[in-house]
């Protein structure tokens, strides 16, 4: 894929208005409300897992409507005393895998807890998935996750999921091996929507490693880019024609520019500027907005890949650094 969005000097000082609804903050003060009516139930079961070095744990807890969300949780084995933890979340289709996907940041003596997203991981072989999504929608939808219940913000899906988001944080900070001042949020594409969504939510958090986010810039996206999952939009709007007004406005509550301008904790954000599924632009939209203190690791020739590993061994320096530095 050739570069085909703004060049980079144009990017970096990329700044766009945000469609931000006045009740925004309302919309969400009252979703985490509603979701902390219900106990958090978290639940760590010793997994049968022969691994030396770590233990894993089958983790869940109650997410959006007290529904059970899955995922795991994976601690050095033998630690003394808390340690740090990183909260992933997962791109989009997939579920959570398997133990040995997740090894990376207990290998660097971190814990990782890893948030299934509801209804994926049910097309994926690489990394099945096992939390459903028992929230439907009366509403039309194209296929996938975008349209579910994108007529109304109440119903919308990343409603759940976000909400979900910052549950999982919750759930990690209920183990006894996680410093509670040391919970990081982190995730790829879909998981990097999520991440920031989630740092902007729950501002406890220590840090967001933001990687060529998804749920970002939701209009400039669906005009520039022909690839999934931002074409779920497209061709529900194609169909549904005189639903774009409502559209947009459900999703005003749910763009990433608008957590990213409540963004106050340390972050690193990535994004690769060849990228046609989460446009460059739209990736330096949210950061340029982030309010806390940031950087961003720009993969010049890579498409969604972003950094790959290269960008894991600079989250790896990153956190090191800034949690020395306390």
């Amino acid at each position: 894929m050739p570069l085909f969005d703004l060049p980079l000097d144009q990017l970096r000082g990329y700044l766009p208005d945000r469609d931000e609804p006045a009740d925004f903050d309302d919309f969400w003060s009252r979703t985490l409300a509603e979701a902390g009516e219900f106990d958090l139930a978290a639940e760590f079961t010793p997994y049968d897992l022969p691994l030396t070095g770590v233990e894993v744990f089958d983790a869940s807890f109650a997410g959006w409507g007290g529904h059970r969300i899955k995922g795991w949780f994976l601690v050095p084995r033998g630690v003394q005393g808390a340690v740090p933890c990183v909260v992933h979340y997962i791109g989009y289709s997939g579920g959570r895998g398997f133990p040995k996907d997740h090894l990376f940041w207990p290998a660097a003596g971190y814990a990782v807890l890893v948030m299934e997203t509801r209804g994926h991981g049910g097309a994926n072989p690489a990394s099945p998935g096992a939390t459903g999504d028992p929230h439907g929608s009366a509403a039309p939808q194209a296929p996938g996750m975008m349209t579910r219940g994108i007529l109304d913000p109440e119903d919308y899906y990343y409603r759940r999921v976000f909400t979900d988001a910052v549950r999982a944080v919750d759930a990690a900070l209920a183990h006894p091996a996680v410093d509670e001042s040391r919970v990081v949020v982190s995730g790829g594409s879909q998981g990097g929507g999520i991440a920031q969504a989630a740092a902007a939510l729950r501002p406890s958090v220590k840090a967001a490693l933001i990687d060529v986010p998804f749920l970002t810039h939701f209009r400039r996206a669906v005009e520039i880019t022909g690839r999934d999952p931002y074409q779920e939009l497209v061709r529900f709007l194609a169909t549904q024609r005189g639903s774009a007004e409502q559209v947009f406005r459900t999703l005003s509550y749910f763009d990433g520019l608008n957590f990213a301008a409540r963004g106050r904790v340390p972050a690193l954000y990535s994004v690769g500027l060849m990228d046609d599924v989460c446009p460059p632009s739209t990736v330096f939209a949210a950061y340029n907005h982030w309010q806390g203190p940031k950087e961003i690791t720009v993969w010049p020739w890579n498409n969604h890949e972003g950094g790959g590993g290269f960008q894991s061994e600079e989250q790896l320096r990153y956190l090191h650094k800034l949690l020395a530095d306390d």
